[in-house]
């Protein structure tokens, strides 16, 4: 089981997309042999979780079936969960999707709706297993219409919390919830610059868990260049500002690079006062 509270340090969640359109990595690992390989490759070099997505989430991305996603998925999970001896997360907003991959070895649901589905909070609840609940207006095909805000982080930290309410109500602990406030979701690139800046406020304000996914965004590349290893440093530079406002888990496809930012800014926090984590998932 996920626990947050065992940990001195934010936890790095490894990306491992299982998709032929992903913004930067689609098609890498579309087949089965590939993503497990890169999931086993990723725990080795120090990721805490590996989540798992079927369905691309990039601006302008159309939704694919259920079925689809589960071919792309299960399979996956079905290889990698006796060999893992990390978590496995599935990335999905699909309630039929969620229950599949939880049977088959999956101990995080990572959901960028927020519950959205309607039989999303039953099946999580009947698991008993963390979930995060992730902030997004619309869907990826229409969120670059919706990024029309009068005080960006105290309401994307309301509309949270009405999702982290649903849950509770349908019967999920709420020691059980992990948020995200969508960075690249509903987004400008400025706004994601606000809502890092004020991590610390939003976190503040819902009491929970935290996790951040800014790796390789595009508002990383606008600032750090848009070659492959610009990114890379550009979303360390995020990451760390992020762990330093109070992130818990931070979600990229960079594993190695990242996992150096962690080492070093926990090592720096404990010469202080440490990294202190409250919540447990």
């Amino acid at each position: 089981m996920l626990s947050l509270s065992k940990h001195k340090r934010p936890l790095l969640m490894g990306i491992l997309n299982i998709t032929p359109d992903s913004f930067s990595d689609g098609g890498r690992y579309s087949t089965v042999s590939r993503a497990v390989a890169r999931a086993l490759e990723m725990q080795k070099q120090g990721a805490d979780i590996i989540d798992i997505g079927g369905e691309s989430t990039r601006p302008g991305a159309a939704a694919v079936s259920v079925a689809q996603e589960l071919r792309r998925v299960i399979p996956v999970i079905q290889r990698l969960a006796p060999r893992l001896e990390i978590p496995i997360s599935i990335d999905t907003s699909k309630a039929e999707v969620a229950r599949e991959a939880i049977a088959a070895g999956a101990s995080l649901v990572n959901d960028v709706t927020a519950l959205r589905d309607p039989k999303m909070a039953a099946v999580v609840a009947q698991s008993k297993l963390p979930v995060v609940l992730m902030h997004m207006r619309g869907t990826p095909r229409t969120m670059r219409s919706k990024t029309n805000y009068r005080r960006l982080v105290p309401e994307v930290a309301a509309e949270l919390k009405t999702a982290v309410q649903k849950a509770v109500r349908a019967g999920i602990s709420r020691d059980k919830i992990i948020v995200d406030p969508g960075i690249g979701f509903s987004k400008t690139a400025g706004q994601n610059l606000q809502l890092l800046h004020g991590l610390a406020a939003f976190k503040k304000a819902l009491g929970l868990p935290v996790l951040i996914g800014p790796s390789r965004k595009s508002f990383v590349a606008a600032l750090s260049g848009p070659d492959l290893d610009q990114r890379v440093a550009g979303t360390a530079g995020a990451v760390a500002a992020g762990i330093i406002l109070g992130a818990d888990i931070v979600r990229v496809h960079d594993v190695t690079e990242i996992k150096s930012i962690i080492n070093v800014i926990a090592s720096i926090a404990k010469q202080s006062r440490g990294y202190i984590c409250q919540n447990s998932v």
